[in-house]
């Protein structure tokens, strides 16, 4: 056997190497689309520009620098400008992600019967982002972090050139009571450990806060008194609290639509999450019950919002979803594997009365979320990412535009809004992105087809601009192709 001898000398000079190493920008010339001139016109273009007003055809765009400098049928070309013609294409604004995490949901050693403990969730802290931003995700709240300075430092490096990826609006890591659910998560102790809790990660740069599933209402009221001492907002995926305590506490979004509320859930006990952790509840509040009504009637006199994140509970139905070589393409072999096993799995177990319970709580929960809306509720749009193959970064933005119009019956434009403009104006970004308008940020999807007409052509990216830079969609997942899964 040989031995291998490294002098102290040798790291200390390495480590000293790397460490004076100059930060530099990426080199985005590979994943450029076209010239990427200063001025951009894109000519004969669809318009869909998130405010919810009708489709505008054979539109002139101009694009000055990073911001949308005029539009309309008769706008002058200006000189020198880099001309698209985009006949047959339809531009859009950039997706607005409010429950996009940055992470991999890793269950050691899958195969057809199962997994091992424990869940892990490691960063994908290179492929997440460019998988956003390919699939005209332009801007993102991770909604939740395990590797919390790694989400913030993201953000930095992707604002100074120094990594490709959508703008980053950063959470701090969950607010979470005692549970081993993941271990990666930290244990808050009580009320007071909450507020240092916030304290220390809004100064961290952290400008996003998460309450987890059993959290104490002490604590969330806690937690909730301090972000709003700070001009910040904190959302919840919560168990052991349902919808209205968490509404009459104060809290400003509640993730996952109406699918883990615990109100109705038999024998739940306070500040503990019930064993049904909220299907129970979803069985009973069929959308025309008055409880629904009820609670409707209360998150909307709260102002609290609600994030729809559908692909990441359709993933639970047999069959679903309809398989995307595109997005399978970018999982690493081990990540496929596991994926296609836990698909396996639930599209040939025998029907049984849980199963048609949980198509039918599918159903309760998208009927739950139009009817929130029609009450004047405030409807935001996600996707989970779990990893699992159904809701990647990106892929899973655009399947849960598809399935608001398809499940939750919202026409395509509604459809938009609510992936747009809507979660612009919860994050106080509506002066600047969220709709296609004179004077904001061009930050557009451009896909080829009319997804007014036919909403899965919103998964026809060609072209994404961030801030007036144009991306190739393709070259993007090219980079990525394999890696999702391991980095």
């Amino acid at each position: 056997m040989r031995t291998f001898v490294v002098s102290a000398s040798f790291v200390f000079l390495t480590l000293s190497a790397l460490s004076q190493r100059p930060a530099t920008a990426v080199d985005t010339s590979r994943y450029l689309y076209g010239k990427n001139s200063a001025t951009k016109v894109l000519e004969h273009v669809r318009v869909i520009d998130g405010t919810g007003a009708a489709v505008k055809d054979d539109q002139t765009v101009v694009i000055e620098g990073t911001k949308i400098a005029a539009i309309g049928t008769s706008v002058s070309v200006p000189a020198n400008a880099e001309v698209f013609d985009l006949t047959g294409y339809t531009v859009l604004p950039g997706l607005v992600g409010m429950h996009d995490h940055i992470y991999y949901l890793q269950r050691p050693n899958t195969d057809a019967q199962g997994s091992e403990g424990p869940t892990l969730l490691p960063q994908m802290t290179f492929s997440a982002p460019r998988m956003y931003l390919a699939n005209g995700v332009t801007t993102i709240r991770t909604a939740g972090s395990v590797e919390p300075f790694a989400d913030i430092n993201l953000r930095k490096l992707i604002d100074s050139g120094r990594m490709i990826g959508p703008h980053v609006e950063p959470t701090a890591p969950y607010l979470q009571g005692v549970s081993d659910i993941f271990m990666q998560m930290h244990t808050l102790t009580g009320p007071e450990d909450a507020r240092e809790f916030v304290r220390f990660w809004a100064n961290q740069g952290a400008n996003n806060f998460k309450a987890y599933m059993h959290i104490t209402r002490a604590e969330l009221q806690a937690a909730i008194e301090t972000a709003h001492s700070l001009h910040l907002k904190v959302t919840g995926h919560l168990c052991s609290i349902s919808y209205p305590e968490a509404a009459e506490l104060g809290i400003d979004n509640l993730e996952h639509g109406f699918f883990v509320n615990t109100q109705l859930d038999p024998e739940k006990k306070p500040d503990t999450c019930s064993r049904e952790t909220g299907a129970a509840t979803l069985a009973k509040m069929t959308p025309e019950s008055p409880e629904a009504a009820e609670l409707i009637k209360l998150l909307v006199a709260h102002h609290v919002a609600i994030t729809s994140t559908l692909p990441v509970f359709e993933a639970g139905l047999p069959g679903k979803p309809t398989l995307r070589p595109k997005a399978l393409a970018t999982l690493t072999p081990q990540a496929l594997e596991a994926y296609m096993y836990g698909r396996d799995r639930r599209s040939t177990a025998p029907e049984t009365e849980l199963t048609r319970r949980q198509v039918q709580n599918y159903k309760n929960a998208t009927a739950l979320e139009h009817k929130f809306v029609e009450a004047g509720g405030f409807l935001m749009a996600g996707l989970d990412p779990t990893g699992n193959g159904a809701t990647l970064p990106g892929f899973g933005d655009q399947h849960e535009v598809e399935l608001l119009v398809n499940d939750d019956h919202f026409t395509p434009i509604e459809a938009v809004r609510i992936a747009t403009l809507n979660g612009a104006i919860y994050l106080g970004e509506s002066e600047r992105i969220g709709s296609i308008e004179a004077g904001k940020d061009a930050d557009l999807v451009i896909v080829k087809g009319d997804p007014s007409k036919n909403i899965t052509d919103i998964e026809n990216v060609e072209i994404v601009l961030k801030d007036g830079t144009a991306y190739d969609s393709a070259k993007l997942l090219e980079s990525v192709k394999g890696r999702y899964g391991q980095y």
